[in-house]
């Protein structure tokens, strides 16, 4: 009975909503349609940007979806340790990588939460610019991506924190978004 206390429970419904996080990240329609580079770089990017997405909707909802989200928080960041080694990089360098990763996720956030919470198609695109497309701005796509990030925040915020919690994500479908004129 006292054992009880000190088993781990299961994180079978966090590792759901992670997996349709990321699931949706890899979409094939962004990596064409939207020219986000498919690249590690791209992916990783494109994951923090729902994830973000998904954390936003989720804050302020009291401390057992806090407890939730954070368990998701960790295991993105254990999948992100978990790619690195199997690419190869040496036990030494992943928590240095991973530490960027985290910084990284932090600064996007900090970017796109605010243009999200003011409606700024204008200030999500030129972050998501920064960001997803650093090396060549791809200022259709990139207004495009702001516009998908902008209902998918509407859609994720008409949906309930318990069906957030199980795994019942709703996401736009980011083919009506190829086609948005800019």
């Amino acid at each position: 009975m006292i054992f009880s206390l000190f088993r781990r429970r299961s994180r079978d419904a966090e590792h759901k909503v992670y997996c349709e996080i990321v699931a949706q990240a890899r979409q094939p329609v962004f990596y064409t349609d939207f020219l986000v580079p498919d690249t590690i770089d791209g992916r990783f990017d494109l994951i923090v940007a729902h994830a973000v997405l998904y954390f936003r909707r989720m804050r302020n909802e009291g401390r057992e979806v806090s407890e939730f989200t954070q368990n998701v928080f960790d295991l993105f960041f254990q999948d992100m340790d978990a790619s690195l080694r199997e690419m190869g990089v040496s036990d030494t360098r992943v928590p240095k990588k991973v530490k960027v990763m985290g910084e990284a996720f932090y600064g996007r956030a900090d970017v796109y939460i605010p243009a999200i919470d003011n409606n700024d198609v204008d200030a999500l695109a030129e972050a998501i610019g920064r960001n997803i497309y650093p090396e060549s701005p791809e200022p259709v796509a990139q207004t495009r991506l702001a516009h998908y990030m902008l209902a998918a925040a509407k859609l994720l915020t008409g949906q309930s924190a318990e069906d957030l919690m199980t795994g019942k994500l709703t996401w736009p479908d980011p083919d009506t978004f190829k086609a948005i004129a800019v």
